[in-house]
């Protein structure tokens, strides 16, 4: 059985934290002792209603505000699909946490008010969704009882982010009308919107493709330890630990070490202890090379025919996470995969206007949640891939050298 990682993302009030209740609720996901203390703390007690966004709002501060701050994950499962959500802050101060939750997800849901339609935050969170390159996009227009689920309000709020979608390049987009609050097309179609012919939400979730997700042409291996026994039996054991980043690799192949360039040939494979001839993405594997070569942690192994960019000077998109602003000339650690380089960031080629989508030309700095195009040097060479051709080799972050904490979120052109 497969896992669809998905995040809901939004505008703040427009029900995300409701909807995952709401999942959780209908799918019969939530336990007996969960679902007696959110009833104990439900706000709608006195109605005989539950508020089902406690179940995910954990933080005290959150319920006490009636929003989300920080990304919390629940999982569940249905007969045919295991899922992992992530429920993203809808402020506009916390879309480095919506950065977070995305970067892993496979699918968003963008959640639209129908009262107010197509919000800043809206156009933020596709802007993101669109830099990460989610393979996937669900519009759920929610609170569609407070607008009488009008037929024509629903077909306004699409012409509108259809506009949104064209200018981002946003492909497999799905549009459903939902109402969490009463549960309207979340596990089953509705009889209050007899106009929709679509999927319900669960079963448009259940039932989308996941397999053309994942890159199997491109071979990219990056070794996360180097695995060399001190047991006497195991003398000569020389192994590379990694997960295959994309691409399958096979007995036989010629590859590259990368920055190295040293060529050599895939003695063997393991998984769990157990050669096998071939192993694909996204397996946790052990290569073992015909040559003795001077390998280490953060290396990239790759097929000698099909290679990744070599480069110490390359452009990103940044989604600036840090209360410091970024400073052209300010000095990080670049981190990608597994390999980690000192950087410096050149210069700042323009911010990205969330809300008219311009770009304002050569800004001074960028503060916290900015969206930035700069030029990175790195001291020594980097193997990547772009990250709108290979999402699992172009991403990169950024870390303050000092304190360690990660400023920025990159997305390597």
């Amino acid at each position: 059985m497969d896992i669809l990682r998905f995040i809901t993302a939004g505008s703040v009030d427009d029900g995300k934290s409701t909807l995952i209740g709401r999942l959780l609720y209908d799918s019969k996901s939530v336990l007996i002792d969960q679902l007696e203390a959110i009833e104990r703390q439900s706000k709608n007690k006195n109605d005989g209603e539950i508020d089902l966004a406690l179940l995910t709002d954990g933080l005290r501060a959150e319920r006490e505000q009636g929003i989300t701050i920080d990304v919390a994950y629940k999982y569940f499962s249905t007969p045919k699909r295991k899922f992992i959500i992530a429920d993203a802050p809808g402020h506009i101060q916390y879309t480095r946490n919506m950065v977070t939750g995305a970067s892993n997800s496979e699918l968003a849901i963008i959640l639209i008010d129908a009262r107010n339609g197509v919000v800043e935050q809206t156009r933020r969170h596709s802007i993101i969704a669109s830099l990460l390159n989610l393979p996937h996009v669900v519009v759920a227009i929610n609170k569609m009882d407070l607008v009488n689920y009008s037929e024509d309000i629903y077909n306004n709020i699409v012409i509108e982010y259809q506009k949104v979608a064209k200018t981002l390049g946003l492909k497999n987009i799905k549009y459903i009308p939902i109402s969490a609050l009463n549960g309207d097309n979340i596990v089953e179609t509705s009889e209050k919107l007899p106009w929709y012919e679509g999927d319900s939400l669960l079963h448009y979730l259940e039932n989308v493709k996941l397999d053309s997700d994942v890159n199997l042409a491109n071979a990219r291996f990056s070794v996360q330890y180097v695995i060399r026994p001190q047991a006497p039996e195991l003398h000569d054991y020389r192994g590379y630990a990694g997960k295959i980043i994309s691409g399958i690799y096979r007995k036989g192949d010629k590859i590259n070490v990368l920055p190295s360039g040293v060529e050599s040939t895939i003695k063997a494979i393991e998984i769990a202890g157990k050669e096998v001839p071939e192993a694909f993405a996204p397996q946790s594997v052990v290569l073992h090379l015909e040559d003795d070569i001077d390998i280490s942690r953060g290396d990239m192994i790759v097929p000698t025919n099909n290679q990744p960019k070599l480069e110490q000077e390359f452009e990103a998109l940044i989604c600036w996470m840090d209360n410091k602003p970024l400073i052209p000339g300010n000095k990080y650690l670049l981190q990608t995969n597994s390999r980690v380089v000192r950087s410096v960031v050149k210069e700042i080629q323009y911010q990205l206007d969330v809300n008219t989508l311009e770009k304002n030309e050569s800004p001074a700095q960028a503060v916290l949640n900015d969206i930035i195009k700069v030029n990175i040097k790195t001291a020594s060479p980097v193997a990547f891939d772009s990250y709108k051709e290979l999402r699992q080799n172009g991403g990169a972050i950024l870390i303050d050298e000092t304190s360690c904490v990660t400023v920025g979120a990159c997305m390597i052109q």
